[in-house]
């Protein structure tokens, strides 16, 4: 929050006479102390509230209490004041907030048009209508079961919903078996198990077997099965889908530890930089792809790398033998697998191969096609895309009726130029150098740099590099070296770059990471309870001029799983504002160096307790 600095008081007039002199003086006296002290709390940056609160005093993780001061004043160059801080005391929410998602509330979606079902994207309550409590954890729930094993079931009690059981029982989704969830693998179009489907998705696509497909999307991504086969494959797949009648499809996704985000293809750009994904997928996801002119598949084609791949499975693929149980005729389902030919001939992409019930297409590279993209004009259908809005842009950008063309500065940015996966991720790819600031030189020496700070982190943290953290997310990356440093660990990290920020997003898809863009003064697209590590680097001194401290933090705790962590590097001065309100959400936390002590920065390592709600 910004203070206006206040006018200093104005010197009193000549002083009265006999009994009155020195209180005048004295009054006068305090006055301009009190206005010299505020000028130099404004000119720190602090905020009022700041500079009259007391330091704070944090928990160990142990048992013992110790100071944020402990270090010496050289340490940052704000004042700290030496007495102890009572943490800010925060309300348990209702129990029905259990799975409370901020910007994708059912209970706001009255106030929003169903327009191509827009109610269903992010809409964020405003200031005054934010929560400021502790979400609950269902009655039952206890820590998740570990990876693998949760690749294959959750306990019951962590996810209470019995709808895709019920309604999906066919189709074997997951499946109720006493105390747990077992996801045996089926779904609507996979009925031998999505083991059987994704075989001869890369009998289809032999670039899925040597590395060349590295990343995916899954639009529709139900309990997020065919995302975790190809976890085994060495495909990391980011997992798509709304929050709606099936409850928890996202959330039984990052239970069972397989990455996944709350989204749909609407009206808005989905949070991804252009030319990011080597694969996209989509299994009877029930996204109208051939209705508004193709413009959910011009959005396709925007995240998609030249080069990378559509599959679709459902309807209209194998119309001759399924169009009985789609409750439709073959002549229609023909039409529509006509219109969705010619669409998607008219944006560049091929027919690459087709098989049963897939089909896969392949996005044209530049120059490829006989020039299929020269062909696009501003006046041609689809449209070629103008230079008004950068195609990298995904915060709440509308989606545009155009075809977004390769760029001609990039050489290697096409499937087959890309380094094959793992060499990717150590190269530092062309589009570094549009990040400003960023240079090959830069990323070798952010890459070293992380290597080093990831050890000291597990020697910090020793469950970090284990089984006991799955999900991570990295807050504020810039090329993902966080992520690249644990990428032989049994952990999958979601990097996110500020929308407000450098959009060096591409960056880190370009190295085989995955990722979003996001502003950390809303709420994330996810569940509650997701997330085993949250790692900060330097958040609240980039982002605290936008962001209220105090919510950002109540979103961290929101997203942690109980009994799981947050690493958080920052100031000195910024960790110590952190304290009061990390014991008032029940975290225990501890303040130590980083690798390098002479550092003026620090680490503050929590944890956050499992707690049973009262109500």
């Amino acid at each position: 929050m910004k203070y206006s600095k206040e006018d200093k008081p104005e010197r009193a007039a000549g002083a009265g006479a006999g009994s009155r002199a020195v209180p005048v003086a004295l009054v006068v006296i305090v006055l301009c102390a009190f206005s010299f002290y505020l000028g130099g709390v404004y000119s720190t940056g602090r905020s009022l509230l700041d500079a009259i609160q007391p330091g704070p005093t944090l928990l160990t993780l142990g048992t013992s209490t110790t100071s944020l001061h402990s270090s010496s004043s050289s340490d940052h160059p704000h004042p700290s004041p030496s007495t102890a801080a009572a943490a800010i005391a925060f309300p348990e929410c209702p129990a029905d907030f259990q799975d409370y998602t901020p910007c994708t509330d059912p209970k706001r979606w009255r106030r929003y048009g169903n327009y191509r079902l827009s109610f269903m994207e992010r809409h964020c309550p405003p200031p005054p209508d934010r929560q400021q409590c502790l979400v609950p954890p269902p009655k039952g729930y206890k820590p998740p079961i570990r990876w693998p094993k949760s690749k294959d079931q959750c306990w019951y009690r962590n996810v209470p919903y019995d709808w895709i059981n019920s309604q999906k029982s066919n189709q074997h989704w997951l499946a109720k078996d006493g105390d747990r969830f077992r996801f045996p693998g089926g779904g609507t179009m996979f009925p031998n198990g999505v083991g059987a489907y994704v075989d001869l998705m890369a009998a289809l696509v032999p670039g899925m077997r040597d590395g060349t497909v590295r990343t995916a999307l899954d639009t529709g991504c139900g309990v997020a099965s065919w995302g975790g086969d190809l976890l085994g494959r060495g495909i990391l797949t980011v997992s798509l889908a709304p929050r709606d009648n099936h409850e928890a499809q996202v959330q039984f996704a990052l239970e069972r530890g397989i990455p996944a985000i709350l989204g749909i293809i609407s009206t808005q750009r989905l949070p991804f930089p252009s030319a990011a994904f080597d694969m996209a997928h989509c299994s009877r996801c029930l996204i109208p792809w051939t209705e508004f002119g193709g413009l959910y598949l011009l959005e396709i084609h925007r995240v998609l790398r030249p080069g990378g791949f559509w599959v679709l499975s459902g309807p209209p693929i194998n119309y001759e033998n399924r169009w009985h149980g789609w409750n439709t005729t073959a002549q229609a389902q023909k039409a529509d697998f006509d219109r969705l030919k010619k669409m998607l001939a008219a944006m560049c992409f091929k027919l690459y191969n087709m098989k049963g019930d897939i089909a896969v297409w392949q996005k044209l590279p530049d120059g490829a096609g006989a020039g299929c993209y020269d062909k696009l004009t501003s006046v041609s259908t689809p449209a070629k895309c103008d230079d008004s809005v950068d195609p990298d842009a995904a915060w709440y950008v509308p989606m545009r009726s155009c075809v977004t063309a390769p760029s001609a500065k990039y050489k290697k940015l096409g499937l087959g130029a890309t380094p094959k996966w793992p060499q990717r991720l150590g190269v530092a790819p062309e589009r570094i150098n549009v990040v400003p600031g960023s240079s090959a030189g830069t990323f070798k020496q952010d890459d070293a740099k992380w290597k080093l700070r990831a050890k000291h982190y597990k020697a910090l943290l020793p469950a970090l590099g284990t089984d006991k953290i799955r999900n991570v997310m990295d807050m504020n990356t810039v090329y993902g070296g966080f992520a690249a440093s644990l990428i032989k660990d049994p952990v999958w990290v979601m990097n996110v770059v500020s929308s407000y920020g450098p959009n060096s997003l591409g960056v880190v898809y370009d190295r085989g990471l995955i990722g979003v863009n996001h502003d950390w003064c809303e709420a994330f697209s996810t569940y509650p309870r997701t997330y085993d590590l949250l790692h900060l680097d330097g958040l609240f001194t980039a982002e605290s001029h936008r962001c209220e401290m105090k919510f950002v933090l109540l979103e961290m705790d929101r997203i942690l799983r109980p009994t799981g962590y947050a690493i958080i590097r920052d100031s000195t001065y910024f960790l110590d504002s952190v304290a009061p309100i990390a014991k008032g959400m029940r975290w225990s936390c501890e303040k130590r160096s980083t690798e390098n002590k002479a550092d003026k920065d620090k680490v503050l390592v929590c944890q956050k307790k499992l707690w049973a709600g009262k109500q």
